[in-house]
Formats: C-alpha cells, sequence, structure tokens
C-alpha cells in the first residue's frame, strides 16, 4: 500500500512488477511459515501486498475509495483453516498473479501506453513462470519434462542426488571450464523455488531431497560450508508442512 511510486516507461514497469512477484513468493515460500502465522481466520478481511523492493505485508485493504492501485485478493485468512494449506497457498497464489498483472497494465494505461509498448511488456512478464508455478512446483516440472525431451533426463537425475549439491559448492572454485559449461548448459533453465530466477553457474545452488525444488543458498539461507554438514535437505515449505493443524 505504498504512494507516490509510478513508474512510466515498460522498463520500470516490469521492474516493479519484478520486484513486488520477488515479494509475493517469497510469502508463499521461504516466509511461508510466518505468512500462515499472519493470516488469522479470526481478523478482519486481510490481503496480501507485494512492494517493488522485494517485501511482502499481510494487512487491511486500502480504506480509500477506489484505491490508489488495484487491489489483491479480499479475506485470504478466512479460507485459511478450511482447506489443506498446499491448496490455499495455490489458491493466494492465483490471486496473486492476477493482481501483479492488474498493477502492470494500470501503469500502462495510466501512463499511455500503446499497443506496441503493451505487447512487450506482456512478452516480458509472460517470459516469467508465474507465482503459481512456483509455489506448486509446476515451473519445476515443465524444465525436468525439457530436459527429458532433450535426453537430459540421466543427468538431473543425478544432479538431484548428494554429489549434485555439492558440485554447486564446487562451481565458483572449479578451475575446469568444461565442467562449468556442462552444469550451465544442464541447469541453464531450473528456476529458484524461491525467487523464480534463472540458474547461474557462479551462484551456489542447493536441492530439497523431498520436493526436489532448486533454490538460491541465499534465498534459504544456506551456505556452501553450512551445505557440507547436511545430510538431508528440506527446504523451509517442506520443514513447515510438518506442523499439525488441529
Amino acid at each position: 500500500m505504498e504512494t507516490g511510486y509510478n513508474p512510466r516507461t515498460v522498463e520500470e514497469v516490469f521492474k516493479d512488477f519484478k520486484g513486488r512477484r520477488a515479494g509475493l513468493i517469497k510469502a508463499l515460500t521461504t516466509d511461508v511459515e510466518e505468512f500462515f502465522q499472519q493470516c488469522d481466520p479470526e481478523k478482519e478481511n486481510l490481503c496480501l501486498y507485494g512492494f517493488p523492493s522485494e517485501q511482502w505485508e499481510v494487512n487491511l485493504p486500502a480504506e480509500e475509495v477506489p484505491p490508489e492501485l488495484p487491489e489483491p485478493a479480499l479475506g485470504i485468512n478466512f479460507a485459511r483453516d478450511g482447506m489443506q494449506e498446499k491448496d490455499w497457498l495455490s489458491l493466494v497464489a492465483v490471486h496473486s498473479d492476477a493482481w501483479l498483472v492488474a498493477v502492470a497494465f494500470y501503469f500502462g494505461s495510466r501512463f499511455g501506453f500503446q499497443k506496441a509498448d503493451r505487447k512487450r511488456l506482456f512478452n516480458m512478464i509472460n517470459e516469467l513462470p508465474t507465482i503459481f508455478e512456483v509455489v506448486t512446483g509446476a515451473a519445476k516440472k515443465q524444465q525436468r519434462d525439457k530436459y527429458s525431451v532433450s535426453n537430459h533426463s540421466s543427468n538431473k537425475s543425478t544432479s538431484n542426488s548428494k554429489s549434485g549439491k555439492s558440485s554447486k559448492t564446487q562451481s565458483k572454485d572449479e578451475d575446469e571450464d568444461g565442467l562449468d559449461e556442462d552444469d550451465e548448459e544442464e541447469h541453464g533453465e531450473t528456476l529458484c523455488g524461491a525467487c523464480g530466477e534463472n540458474y547461474a553457474s557462479d551462484e551456489f545452488w542447493i536441492c530439497c531431497d523431498v520436493c526436489e525444488k532448486w533454490f538460491h543458498g541465499k534465498c534459504v539461507k544456506i551456505t556452501p560450508a553450512r551445505a557440507e554438514h547436511i545430510k538431508q535437505y528440506k527446504c523451509p515449505s517442506c520443514s513447515s508442512n510438518k506442523r499439525t493443524r488441529p
């Protein structure tokens, strides 16, 4: 519910979109425990907001009518305990995707984007996986299917093993260019389960042994040194699923 921020070019609107998207993905993945607790069904109608600063907030809707920006789905907290957590998170993700597009094209309309600009903005947005795809793992599955078609399924299976995890820790220090090139080719389109960004060979990544999603080490606060001592890594979402519900 920030005020006074008005991106005026396609690039600025897309940057705004990516920042808000990153914040929402963080709420529904790495910060899911905190997000779940904040969505108390006993409270009033609550909304999930994403900000250009890549932060998120659960709050009441804007009081002004009409609001300065399109508003997210109202009352997400009321459905929290009435359905399975993964289904509830998926529902919030779908509404968050719709809200992001609404905000982006609100800016486009307000600042007079022409047909070509609107098309370019949509194409830029469409290159990124939706929040729903990231939260449900559909984006990861799509990447697996691509690897399978490209005869990379065996390599992918190997990379999901513990040795696959350790190969990430070697990516910065490995002097053999051939290894880096193979790693980049194999994982070039792999997406981080937290921020949704692509894999890069010069970054440390770790794979969850439960859901098999890959994460930037920085997104889940795991360092290469710490990873060496983890026998079985569980991402924040899989760890939170151990909670019991009344």
